[in-house]
Formats: C-alpha cells, structure tokens, sequence
C-alpha cells in the first residue's frame, strides 16, 4: 500500500511538517511495510517555506530585513532554481511574531515584505512566488509599496511614515519611483481567501480583530483604505480594490495587484510546486488535516486542495484534524471519512497540549482497521 500524507499544520501546536511525520511513524507502527511519501503543505501562510524545504530542492537565502514593529531583524526566503524565488510574508511580518500586548494595526509595517523583494531582484531572481497570508498588518501594502519606491505624501506634501496609522494620512501617491525591475519580475501570490479590501468583508472588518484592532479602528481603518485605494488605483491605472483577495493579508493583495502581481489558490501553488498531484496518482490512499476544519474546508485552504487532486484521480481521501467545525458535514461530500484527533470533550488548552498523542493515537487506530 501507498499513503500520501498532505496535512497543513495544525495552528498553534504542530507544523505541517510535524504532523506529517507524526502521521508516518504512527502508520509503521501498524505496518512498516507500507510505503509513506510525505508532502506537508501549506495555503498560502505560516508554514510555507517549510512546506518547500520539506518536499523540493532549494537554496535558503538569509537577509537583514524590517520586522513588523519596525525592528531590525533577521529573516530568510528559498531559491528553488537559478530564476525563482519563495517569500514567505508570515516569517518577516506575521501575527507570530507580535506579542499579543502588541498587537495593534496603527504599529504594524508591511515594509520588510518589499525589502525581500527588493534582495531578491538583487539576487538576480526574476520569477517570484509570495505567500502572503498570517500577517500582522492592515496597512494596505503601504510599507511594502513604500520599500520599492513608491512615494505617499501628505496634506503638507511630506512622506508619510509605513505604518498602519499612516495610511490615513495620505494625501497623495507616486507610481512612478517604483523598482524599474518590477517590470520584468512575474509576481505570483499565495492567498487562500477572497475578500474585497474594503466593505463588511473586506479586510478590516475581517481580519482586523485578530491583529488587535478595536471596533473604532476597523470602521476608521475601512474608511482610510478606501480612500488610499482611490489614490493607488489612480497612480496605477487599474481598478483593482473589488477583485477576489484584494482584502488578503491586510489589503497586501490589493498591493500586489496594482505592481502587476497576479493573486492564486496558495495551496494549489504549494502542490504544484511540490509535485503533490504526481505523488497522489500513485497512491493509494490519501490523508490531509488541519488544525480545525468546518465549512470553509473547502474555500482555498490546503485540505481542500488535496481532496480535489484526490477525487481528479479517483483515490480515497481522508480528513484527519485537531477538530470539526460548523458545518463539517458538508465536506463527506468531498473526502471519504473524516475524523478529529480530540478523544473526549476538553478545553482548548488539553487539547493543544496533548496534540501530537492525540494525532498518533487517532492515525494508529484508522490505518489499522484500513490494513486490517
């Protein structure tokens, strides 16, 4: 027999890489004959650079960049060939690596997202793959746009600052300073959502909350980006803040779409990347998860992906995450059985603490009933 084990991580407690390999040393528990390929994937956030190192060649490529509180700090991307590179937005701007006693959108910078860019195109690498998700800001993309030259003034015609607060600030905004090389660049991003950059389910109201933003700033903060998005379409000569995932990661979506980048399924770029329909049309069975999976399973997010690649080959999938949600009864529609690692009712905290027993426990008892 032949399992592919594609789970994203389990947020909170275990990478994708950790589950995958929890998965696999359960399964040779029962039998060590069956044959294991691990392909630990990701969507588009936190995790993605170790989705590629997992399962592709690559090069790590380490740099000084601007971290989310506008630190200095250290950080790294991948080189997977002599043309292409992979950014991660979570390891340079993520909600991670804000304290939650300092989680507040006004403080956040997008910056050092364009600093990785920009070291990239120094590098050389023309063809980029961003993922953009698990951000800590809600700046629009002004700090990123800001590191590759764009310039924001000002009522009194002065540059504004990069961060959150500022993007309400701004009076007026300049295209033409941006990176020349920008133009020979393809700009492929990562995102696993959809969401407008303004509006009820635009960013802020979304995803505000859980980056520390208070109900007074998630109205203050639709209003500014609305206008800045005005202004930036203005400079860019599209019309871009209602397209699908303009609201990604804080309005970074919406950024990456007025320089010419073009906004994908994560997961689907991840798979492809690391050659998991291959793996799976030779497969017997499939396993995925996640740290929680509900009725949005299905909209972008890695578990999703794995199960159409699965069913476009006619193999059986199975769902195996930390919990299921609302509305999980609608994905038997699309995996071949579902199950959560959680044995008993527990809190949160029991839960996170005894994850990988849990997962091994779990993964044990159904390979044995399948090998039985």
């Amino acid at each position: 027999m032949k399992i592919v084990l594609a789970p994203d991580s389990y947020k909170g407690s275990l990478s994708s890489i950790k589950v995958s390999e929890i998965m696999k040393k359960a399964i040779q528990t029962v039998d060590d004959k069956i044959e294991i390929t691990m392909k630990p994937m990701a969507d588009g956030g936190e995790g993605t650079l170790e989705a590629f190192s997992k399962a592709a060649s690559h090069e790590k490529v380490e740099f000084r960049c601007t971290g989310p509180l506008g630190e200095e700090r250290q950080s790294w991307y991948i080189k997977l060939n002599e043309d292409q590179a992979v950014i991660e937005g979570a390891v340079i701007s993520g909600l991670p690596l804000v304290p939650e006693s300092k989680r507040n959108p006004d403080h956040t910078t997008s910056f050092g997202i364009g600093e990785a860019i920009l070291h990239a195109l120094e590098q050389g690498y023309r063809d980029l793959l961003i993922a953009i998700g698990g951000s800590s800001t809600n700046d629009g993309g002004l700090g990123m746009l800001q590191a590759l030259g764009m310039k924001a003034y000002d009522f009194q015609g002065k540059e504004v600052n990069i961060f959150g607060k500022d993007v309400a600030t701004i009076q007026d905004i300049d295209f033409s300073t941006l990176d020349p090389r920008l133009e020979t660049a393809t700009i492929r991003v990562a995102s696993d959502v959809d969401n407008p950059l303004t509006g009820p389910k635009g960013a802020s109201h979304i995803y505000g909350p859980q980056k520390g933003a208070t109900v007074e700033q998630i109205t203050n903060y639709d209003w500014a980006l609305a206008a800045y998005g005005d202004l930036v379409e203005k400079a860019c000569g599209k019309t871009i803040a209602n397209l699908p995932g303009a609201g990604a990661a804080g309005g970074l979506g919406f950024a990456f779409l007025a320089i010419g980048g073009r906004l994908e399924s994560g997961a689907k770029l991840v798979g492809e990347a690391i050659q998991l329909p291959e793996a799976i049309r030779d497969a017997d069975l499939v396993i995925t998860g996640e740290g929680q999976s509900d009725e949005q399973t299905m909209y972008g997010k890695a578990p999703g992906y794995v199960s159409e690649v699965a069913n476009y080959y006619k193999k059986p999938v199975i769902l195996l995450s930390g919990s299921l949600g609302a509305g999980y009864e609608s994905l038997d529609q699309v995996f071949t059985s579902c199950f959560s690692t959680v044995p008993a009712p527990t809190s949160l905290e029991n839960c996170l603490e005894n994850a990988e027993a849990n997962l091994y426990q779990t993964t044990k008892q159904i390979v044995k009933l399948i090998d039985s």
